[in-house]
């Protein structure tokens, strides 16, 4: 189910929408492995009318299943946007689509909810990654492995430039 709002209820007075938006009523689907939204989202919003224009203020919450770009380890990350706001236009170029006198929140929460998406997500700052997978390589004489290189900036660090 989307998220509509009546505009014939605002011509009264602003009206509040607080509940929870599923993730299949949002589109949300990510096509990365790295980030999976798989809870609702909560809002908190209030709207009114301002001339020919929509103003949508409050906030979204939504968690998200991620897994570390660094280390693979799965973890929680909560998406926040408080004092969210956002201007629709009723009329001219830019005016959102009005079906019945409804206009559909959906697809705008939707653009702001992937726009806050962690581009890389990371369990904490200061995780170091998979710090142990080449630490053993030294256990491993004559088995092949000790010629893995521990990474391929190595050898680009052996140059040495002139000026």
């Amino acid at each position: 189910m989307s998220l509509f709002v009546n505009l014939r209820h605002l011509a009264r007075h602003p009206i509040v929408l607080k509940g929870e938006l599923s993730v299949a009523a949002l589109d949300l689907e990510t096509h990365d492995a790295m980030i999976q939204a798989r809870l609702p989202l909560h809002h908190d919003l209030e709207v009114e009318l301002l001339g020919d224009n929509l103003l949508v203020r409050g906030s979204l919450r939504l968690t998200l299943d991620c897994e570390c770009v660094r280390c693979l380890k799965a973890f929680q990350h909560h998406l926040e946007l408080n004092d969210w706001t956002c201007h629709l236009a009723l009329k001219g170029e830019d005016k959102v689509p009005v079906v019945e006198d409804c206009v559909d929140l959906t697809a705008v929460i939707r653009e702001d909810i992937f726009l806050a998406f962690p581009a890389h997500p990371v369990c904490d700052p200061r995780c170091a990654g998979l710090a142990g997978a080449n630490a053993g390589l030294s256990e491993h004489k004559g088995s092949g492995l000790e010629e893995l290189k521990p990474s391929a900036w190595t050898e680009l660090d052996k140059l040495k430039f002139r000026k």
